[in-house]
């Protein structure tokens, strides 16, 4: 790691002004830009602390929705009380991610920005070519070992898999990402590889997040985020599904169904197929697991990673079934 200026930044102006000039980056928690750091993928001249700004940390929950604030800390709003009543998912994610240390210094804002775990963007010594650390170098991940990759919304360009929880949950409950200009859907905040990996989230240079909001939902009090993992402690998802669900009064039929996968994708995966299929039918277990199929449409394997096509409806299943109660 080379050595690097600090600064602190006293308003959002001032951070987005030193956010947009070259070789500056912004610090929050700090769990992943040192990371990054560290193992010579983020080299930045300044690092400019955004802890101090007043006013980013709080968490509101009311009848309109919940507005959390970019540097609350991933433990506080896991283990509010309100977030855990009205948006369970959103909790049950958070509580999934990483481990307690992390949970207690990452904020929200910063695990927006967490960048992928492909082990060979985080390796350049031995890996110099990685279109997402330097554009048209190639990718060293396709034909190496890809058993952590993405099988969903992959390019020649890139099959890094996108890491976090959070999002997932975020992008099941139609979440809207507020930065220091505007505010921009979720779904839309993380775009696909293609041929530019490079550009992993919408935000422009000195653009910086200042909150996330939630819409109040029947959907949302009703849903849940389920992570399979090959250990149960501080490991990333090889497969993930966020849901929430509405039933008519007959408490059977779907009235409202929202489904995002994580760990098989290169952005958290909106799974509008199964939600359409199932729209307005009985949530029966035959049912949603033929539904739950339509969760990998398109997939493409690659090599070690085509076990994710099989894992990820079942996960998808197990989720809806759970939270509905028939599982």
């Amino acid at each position: 790691m080379r050595n690097f200026s600090y600064a602190r930044a006293t308003s959002i102006d001032e951070a987005r002004v030193q956010a947009a000039l070259p070789a500056h980056a912004l610090l929050a928690g700090g769990t992943t830009l040192l990371d990054l750091a560290k193992c010579g993928v983020a080299e930045p001249d300044t690092v400019v602390d955004i802890t101090r700004l007043g006013g980013l940390d709080t968490i509101r929950v009311d009848d309109r929705g919940a507005r959390i604030g970019a540097l609350a800390k991933m433990s506080h709003v896991a283990d509010h009380a309100a977030i855990r009543a009205q948006y369970p998912a959103i909790a049950e994610a958070l509580a999934l991610a990483a481990s307690p240390q992390v949970r207690n210094m990452a904020t929200i804002g910063g695990n927006l920005m967490q960048r992928t775990r492909c082990a060979y963007f985080r390796d350049p010594a031995a890996f110099p070519a990685c279109n997402k650390r330097n554009p048209g170098s190639g990718c060293a991940a396709l034909g190496g070992v890809t058993r952590n990759h993405a099988v969903l919304g992959t390019s020649d360009a890139c099959i890094a898999t996108y890491p976090g929880d959070l999002a997932v949950a975020l992008m099941a409950l139609d979440a809207v990402i507020h930065t220091s200009g505007r505010s921009i859907l979720v779904e839309d905040f993380f775009p696909l590889p293609g041929t530019t990996p490079h550009r992993e989230t919408a935000l422009e240079p000195g653009e910086l997040i200042t909150a996330v909001s939630l819409p109040a939902t029947p959907a949302a009090r009703r849903s849940t985020y389920l992570k399979v993992r090959d250990r149960q402690s501080y490991e990333f998802a090889a497969a993930s599904a966020a849901v929430g669900l509405e039933l008519e009064a007959d408490g059977r039929t779907i009235r409202e169904l929202r489904v995002a996968l994580g760990g098989v994708a290169t952005r958290p995966w909106r799974a509008r197929a199964v939600e359409c299929a199932l729209r307005g039918q009985p949530l029966e277990e035959a049912r949603v697991k033929e539904a739950s199929r339509l969760a990998v449409e398109g997939a493409i394997a690659r090599g070690d990673n085509a076990y994710k096509i099989d894992l990820a409806p079942r996960v998808v299943a197990r989720a809806i079934l759970a939270v509905g109660g028939v599982a």
